[in-house]
């Protein structure tokens, strides 16, 4: 089987998956209601108590719901779009679905190692897997393309490059805020870890895509083809993952729970994703 013809494979069976897993996230309910669990820690925890994440904690899960939908309306429709448009030749959509497909390891990355066990468990591991060899791909087919922008465009791409890289630090500096005093005032667990094992979204963030993205953005600042590329990808999975944190944010708010400033930070974040995003690819096309 030809390459190209087992990565639509591959993401024919992704999208399948993944659909399958949020649909029953967002759908399977029950009337339990939520009730307060000690961890080992001594903490008191709301779980949900309902659904498939009936043994996460009531926030994490509301927000676990909120990612679906995106998942769910958004990026797979867009991965499925995107899969048709590059094998019709539309030369710029395989970044967009090279994007995407970077957005589906990061979340499933997310979901395997946060998410309590379920029924979804092997769902995980094989979306995870199917977008990992997918993503190392999409990456080996665009390591020859040709970035070398003009004069009168670079600008757009070393600005996204500062806005990753100023993203990057604010972001590392707002995860150290949570783990740093408790290992100063020798509680050493923070609250957010509840009853999970560890901080799964924090640890993810400071060891591998924050350094990423400064990378990418120091490199594209410094008019790296090679940073232009991997700008120009984080950039657009960056607003996927924004756009999903907002639903949270949405649908925490729902919930009576204080979202400031996050609403206000989030959303921000999202757009300004999203306007580089735009920018980067009409440069490219011209």
């Amino acid at each position: 089987m030809k390459l190209f013809k087992l990565q639509n494979l591959f993401v024919i069976i992704l999208a399948v998956l993944a659909g399958f897993a949020t649909f029953s996230g967002i759908h399977t309910r029950d009337n339990s209601p939520p009730y307060y669990f000690k961890s080992i820690r001594g903490q008191d925890v709301l779980i949900y108590g309902k659904g498939l994440y009936k043994h996460m904690s009531a926030d994490v899960a509301i927000q676990g719901i909120a990612q679906d939908y995106i998942t769910l309306f958004v990026a797979i429709p867009l991965l499925l779009l995107s899969l048709i448009l590059i094998n019709k030749g539309h030369r710029l959509w395989k970044y967009i679905f090279t994007s995407i497909i970077g957005y589906f390891l990061i979340t499933y990355l997310m979901y395997l190692n946060m998410a309590m066990y379920n029924r979804f468990f092997l769902i995980y591991i094989a979306v995870l897997g199917l977008s990992f060899f997918a993503l190392i791909n999409r990456l080996i087919n665009d390591s020859n393309d040709n970035f070398n922008v003009t004069k009168n465009e670079n600008h757009i791409f070393e600005n996204a490059g500062k806005f990753l890289m100023v993203n990057a630090l604010l972001i590392g500096l707002l995860w150290l805020s949570v783990v740093v005093p408790p290992l100063i005032d020798g509680s050493i667990v923070p609250l957010a870890v509840a009853h999970y094992t560890t901080l799964t979204v924090q640890g993810i963030d400071l060891s591998l895509l924050l350094p990423l993205s400064f990378i990418a953005g120091y490199l594209a600042w410094k008019n790296k083809p090679r940073g232009y590329y991997f700008t120009l990808i984080y950039c657009m999975t960056l607003t996927l993952l924004m756009t999903a944190l907002s639903s949270k944010i949405i649908f925490m708010a729902r919930e009576g729970v204080s979202v400031i400033p996050a609403i206000f930070i989030i959303p921000t974040i999202t757009l300004t994703a999203l306007y580089f995003s735009i920018k980067m690819l009409r440069s490219l096309k011209k």
